[in-house]
């Protein structure tokens, strides 16, 4: 049976194992000529449905996730049928394109296409996009020599036999080199090896339910992800349980499920969250105040060049479930958690002692509570950012500077930074993360000279989300025959427009003020865009394609500031002004 799947598709031997799997799940739905009955049946008790099965190795177009999905980009990619997920109702395809197993349960089958046919298919339920088109598509399916045929005869008027017949089935070394094939291998995905494919194994979107996780592939990540999460809670004496008072409500709660990546795209870890619905929360009886301040960029970037011009030390520490320490003034009553209701008391609830992720006052106690700490411990605020703290004694001087949970130490010395983390660990449950090397997506790399900042991953990330634009690479961010104007017509996907900006703006802010002029400039278009505004952000992705390693370098003593600036000669045609 395996070997006749592999013919019939024209499939490499690398592939047994899928055909292997497939032929073990039909044949376990098959009647024995013995028992009369398949396996599933014995098993289960009930007769298979068998209408989900599909011809392996055909061609087959699955749906690109929302995450990954954008307004005029392909809605579906071409694959091909490998099998049937293990733990959930989902279809395994090996995408043609990046060579990767993925699993997904929309998917549109051509079970009478395989690879050596090439009519032009477009899948009617899943996109509207023609995935023959080159640009969008994997390489297209080779015609056969001896069996080409009009593209408007039907597919279905051919006999199938006629196409498992008098035709070489090869896949062909311009399809995929099958080494290059990944697969996702249960228990091992964070393995030396996998760590190191700067890739997503799978498609698929991150949990949205506790079943959903539970009954996934990564069923055993998310497991160890969630009862780490449900330590920490018990650990910390979140909550008591309660008998809900009379008069009061309890607000929900679910799971949130989240792989974590390192800057080069590999997966870091998985993390399990459980968050109240604090939505629901009424203010003025849940809640009162919610502000909480973090620390601006630009003092983040400031704090970097006065560690490069006077060599300073700066190392990094992370505060594990950060909002958990915070505490509560008002009284907050919750569900129990999803998959630990405690058995004999279902009815009860669990009545807040500790802030919690979701709650809409929880940053701002969390912040009170590490502005309490720190403020115990000799330090004190800087006057422009409040979530600067300094200390300064005979010996060494320290500076933390806080964004949440994440945090930078500076100090003159190693005896300040190290007496500051261990005083942290104690008030804290805290992750010592080394020297610098990322904050809020920034790359921070120590050289002799100073310390450089980028965002090459970020961009990648960027390049990636708005791929469909079909970007070229460019040697400037502008271009000054550019007389960009307001749109007197239909905006053109505005929305995403809006995104594009705040995506350029970010790295802008960060470490690309290159893009300062083109991105101010473009921004003013943000209402109402046209397809020339359209055009000219797709140079500056272009531009920052062409240059995403570049940032900033902060060097040492002594440092020379130089600023250029000129005007624009009255670019705007509709006010007559320029912009310096």
């Amino acid at each position: 049976m395996i070997n006749a799947m592999l013919m019939n598709a024209s499939a490499p031997n690398n592939l047994w194992g899928e055909a292997l799997l497939t032929a073990c799940h039909v044949h376990n739905r098959i009647p024995s000529k013995k028992l009369r009955e398949s396996p599933y049946e014995l098993w289960k008790g009930r007769k298979p449905n068998l209408s989900y099965l599909r011809v392996w190795g055909c061609l087959a177009f699955y749906r690109v996730p929302d995450p990954k999905r954008t307004k005029l980009g392909p809605r579906a990619l071409k694959g091909v049928f490998l099998g049937y997920a293990e733990n959930s109702k989902a279809y395994r395809v090996l995408d043609l394109e990046s060579n990767v197993v993925v699993e997904s349960r929309d998917v549109e089958f051509f079970e009478n296409k395989f690879r050596r046919d090439s009519a032009s298919v477009e899948p009617c339920r899943v996109t509207s996009v023609d995935f023959s088109n080159e640009s969008i598509s994997a390489p297209d399916f080779d015609i056969g020599s001896s069996s080409k045929r009009p593209l408007d005869e039907p597919a279905a008027n051919e006999p199938r036999r006629s196409q498992r017949a008098r035709k070489e089935k090869s896949f062909g070394p311009e399809f995929i080199d099958p080494q290059d094939i990944v697969f996702l291998v249960e228990g091992d995905r964070l393995n030396k090896v996998t760590r190191k494919i700067p890739i997503l194994f799978h498609v698929q979107d991150d949990p949205k339910t506790y079943q959903e996780a539970m009954a996934s592939r990564d069923s055993a990540f998310w497991n160890e992800a969630v009862n780490d999460e449900m330590d920490s809670l018990l650990i910390n004496k979140t909550w008591v349980l309660v008998d809900l008072p009379p008069g009061s409500k309890a607000i929900g709660c679910k799971w949130v499920f989240r792989i974590k990546y390192n800057t080069d795209g590999s997966i870091h870890t998985f993390k399990a969250r459980l968050v109240p619905k604090g939505f629901r929360q009424k203010e003025g009886v849940d809640c009162f105040d919610t502000y909480a301040p973090v620390a601006r960029i630009t003092s983040i970037r400031v704090l970097l060049a006065l560690a490069s011009n006077y060599n300073l030390h700066v190392h990094q520490m992370d505060v594990k479930t950060a909002f958990l320490n915070g505490e509560l003034d008002e009284e907050v009553y919750k569900e129990q958690p999803e998959g630990f209701v405690l058995p004999g008391n279902e009815g009860k609830v669990c009545k807040l002692q500790k802030s919690l992720y979701g709650l809409k006052q929880a940053p701002k106690q969390w912040h009170e509570k590490f502005d309490s700490v720190v403020l115990a411990h000799g330090f004190s605020h800087n006057s422009a950012d409040k979530c600067i703290y300094s200390k300064c004694t005979k010996e060494y001087m320290v500076i933390i500077c806080l964004y949440v949970d994440d945090m930078l130490i500076i100090g003159t010395n190693m005896k300040g930074i190290n007496e500051t983390k261990e005083y942290l660990t104690s008030c804290f449950q805290m992750k010592d993360l080394g020297e610098v090397d990322t904050i809020l997506g920034i790359k921070v790399k120590k050289h002799s000279g100073g310390f450089a900042l980028s965002q090459s991953h970020y961009v990648e990330k960027m390049l990636k989300k708005f791929e469909h634009l079909d970007i070229k690479e460019a040697n400037t961010p502008y271009d000054a025959s550019f007389k960009l104007c307001a749109n007197e017509g239909r905006a053109m996907a505005q929305v995403e427009y809006s995104s594009a900006i705040g995506s350029l703006m970010y790295a802008m802010g960060c470490t690309r003020p290159d893009i300062a002029f083109a991105v101010g400039k473009l921004s003013r278009f943000t209402s109402n865009p046209s397809a020339d505004h359209w055009r000219a952000i797709g140079r500056v992705f272009g531009y920052l394609k062409r240059t995403k390693d570049l940032g900033l370098f902060y060097s040492n003593f002594p440092a020379v500031l130089e600023a250029f600036s000129d005007a624009s000669w009255i670019t705007s045609a509709s006010d007559n002004k320029s912009t310096t």
